[in-house]
């Protein structure tokens, strides 16, 4: 097994059907994991209904209610991981991302050198489609301040289509990450730089979505501003690199400089 996208969801009965045919159609391979967490409209049933015709390919984890964006992905993270797929995919439902860069993030992955391969608004080619301006600027706003406070060489930090080589969430101690919302996407591509893997940004076009409800709230952006500070002082005093069982001192400093050295 080596592709896997991981979706999750709150009532995205609108768009569900479409991104998993969308996602399938393409021909690649691509499984599919679904994290719900309780939707009220239904979504989990829907897909759930679409199993047998995806049979072997699209899967669910159902969870008891909504719990936050980041530990979805880190749900769905160590699910994969467990099966062992090569590469995971981090993308949303309803349409801002589009299936068909999915092909362009894994080849920058498999074939160019990437550890993590970031769907990138801010590289040369990258945009927004029918997105309103103040959105705009507030997202750039949101770039520009992380990557003075985290020093991180990413464009896009905040961006949420992401392919990452097994080796990166096999590296990362996914326990140590810290938050739940939107700030985890900045979290991962941080803990991913600390630990020495190669980040290439991909460009892509963002578009709003047309169904559904935004997620987009006042709590958002104040866990991005109030979260990027946190993040920096936690770095201080946090080894986001996943530590080895019964691994001697000696021995586990040894292999992070050899893996520091092969990056």
């Amino acid at each position: 097994m080596e592709k896997l996208v991981v979706i999750p969801t709150f009532n995205e009965k609108e768009n569900i059907v479409n991104i998993l045919h969308a996602i399938f159609g393409l021909n690649n391979d691509f499984h599919v994991l679904v994290i719900d967490d309780a939707s009220p409209d239904g979504t989990a049933q829907i897909v759930k209904d679409l199993q047998l015709k995806f049979q072997g390919r699209l899967f669910i984890e159902e969870r008891k209610g909504k719990m936050g964006l980041g530990t979805a992905y880190i749900h769905g993270f160590k699910w994969a991981l467990a099966k062992d797929y090569r590469f995971i995919f981090e993308m949303d439902a309803d349409f801002s991302h589009n299936p068909d860069d999915l092909p362009r993030l894994y080849n920058a992955c498999k074939n160019e050198g990437a550890d993590l391969a970031v769907g990138s608004r801010y590289t040369k080619g990258g945009g927004f489609v029918n997105w309103p301006h103040n959105r705009i600027l507030l997202s750039r706003g949101a770039s520009i301040y992380t990557r003075l406070i985290t020093w991180m060489p990413v464009k896009d930090p905040t961006a949420g289509f992401m392919c990452y080589r097994k080796e990166v969430l096999d590296t990362i101690n996914l326990d140590e990450i810290h938050f739940v919302g939107y700030a985890f996407q900045i979290e991962m591509k941080f803990a991913a730089w600390k630990l020495h893997f190669k980040i290439k940004e991909v460009p892509i076009l963002f578009q709003d979505r047309t169904s559904g409800m935004s997620k987009m709230n006042k709590g958002i952006v104040k866990e991005g501003i109030l979260g990027v500070l946190k993040l920096r002082w936690h770095s201080l005093f946090t080894n986001y690199r996943k530590r080895v069982k019964n691994a001697e001192p000696d021995s586990a400093e040894a292999s992070e400089n050899v893996l520091a050295q092969t990056k």
